[in-house]
């Protein structure tokens, strides 16, 4: 089929959108429709369309309907991919297309049912996060003034105590004062400008997994599972070190020390982040064997002071958020006992 202009239009949207003539033969498939269908639109191109949706009556009905200038719908309807060998819901509708008689033609779109809540959710998430970041950034500021006066009045204070006993006083002051002061850094390190160049993902995984294994010495082993034409992105390597090695301390934290991480690279093709398609995403799995996230915070994970530990501050993930965030990326979880799974997207910016 010729490029044409309403060919381009249709190929950038992130809704899956086939065209079918009077025939019920497909004469166009958009990409994201092909990779919702997992086949390509060479394979695609010229089946019926019932046949290769695996849906049979209904859609026979509706584009009869389309043929008579009606539109239809189907909600939360179940399509058999019999290329994919699988079956995914979705809301479906069909809708006239092009001119009457012999050269009518009607437009199939495909909306994924869990595709939708999880981009609902990413909405969601972003909103409530946005909201923490701006208290965290203004409680950080609103911290650090005083905890400096803090500090250099203790410093004044020791240097005209007399007695030894006294002073330790003093240190445990500057101390606490000092800790306090790195706390508030590292909560408001991912707002500080991003310094991009161009890197592998890779040389960031694998810098993590060395210092994690200087940290951890005995009991904890790395499986490792790159895909070795990941291309490069261009971002603040440093700090997707630290979103990294946040989501790593955190799977160490969780199996105690002792058991397995697993890191998986893959590239993704006509993958949406937010509300836009990219041809290329980096996807980056960090996986453990721990016990897994309580189900009464997996949802809330990546919110600040959210922790599955009672020592926890709750600020780590958070932090690997913020900086994913800020690289037009995205990081998600999923875990059940003996298999906790942070899947970190990032945009391959080709």
């Amino acid at each position: 089929m010729a490029h044409s202009l309403s060919d381009q239009i249709l190929d950038e949207q992130t809704t899956a959108v086939l065209l079918v003539d009077s025939g019920r033969k497909v004469v166009y498939l958009n990409a994201a429709a092909q990779v919702l269908l997992d086949i390509s639109a060479q394979r695609g191109t010229g089946r019926l369309a019932d046949e290769l949706l695996g849906i049979s009556a209904p859609l026979q009905a509706a584009l009869a309907d389309s043929a008579e200038g009606r539109s239809t719908t189907f909600r939360e309807i179940e399509l058999r991919r019999p290329a994919a060998a699988s079956t995914l819901r979705v809301d479906l509708t069909v809708a006239p297309f092009g001119g009457g008689g012999s050269r009518h033609q009607a437009l199939i779109e495909l909306a994924r049912v869990d595709q939708l809540a999880r981009l609902a959710q990413e909405a969601q998430q972003h909103d409530r996060h946005s909201a923490s970041n701006a208290l965290i950034s203004r409680l950080g500021h609103e911290i650090k003034n005083p905890l400096g006066g803090l500090r250099g009045a203790a410093q004044l204070l020791q240097a005209e105590l007399p007695g030894r006993d006294l002073k330790e006083y003093t240190r445990i002051i500057i101390h606490e004062a000092d800790r306090l002061s790195a706390l508030v850094d590292r909560m408001t390190g991912p707002f500080r400008p991003l310094s991009k160049s161009r890197f592998n993902l890779h040389a960031v995984l694998e810098h993590v997994r060395k210092l994690t294994l200087a940290e951890v010495q005995e009991g904890l082993t790395f499986h490792r599972d790159y895909d070795p034409s990941l291309p490069d992105v261009t971002g603040d390597r440093e700090q997707l070190v630290q979103a990294v090695l946040n989501i790593v301390r955190n799977a160490v934290q969780a199996i105690e020390g002792v058991g397995r991480i697993t890191l998986v690279t893959r590239i993704r093709r006509q993958f949406t982040l937010g509300n836009r398609r990219h041809r290329h995403v980096l996807e980056a799995m960090i996986a453990d064997d721990g016990p897994g996230v309580s189900p009464a915070i997996v949802e809330d994970i990546f919110s600040p002071m959210v922790s599955g530990r009672p020592d926890g501050t709750g600020l780590g993930l958070t932090i690997a958020k913020e900086i994913l965030s800020r690289h037009g990326g995205a990081i998600e979880c999923t875990s059940q006992p003996g298999d906790t799974r942070f899947i970190l997207y990032l945009p391959a910016g080709d």
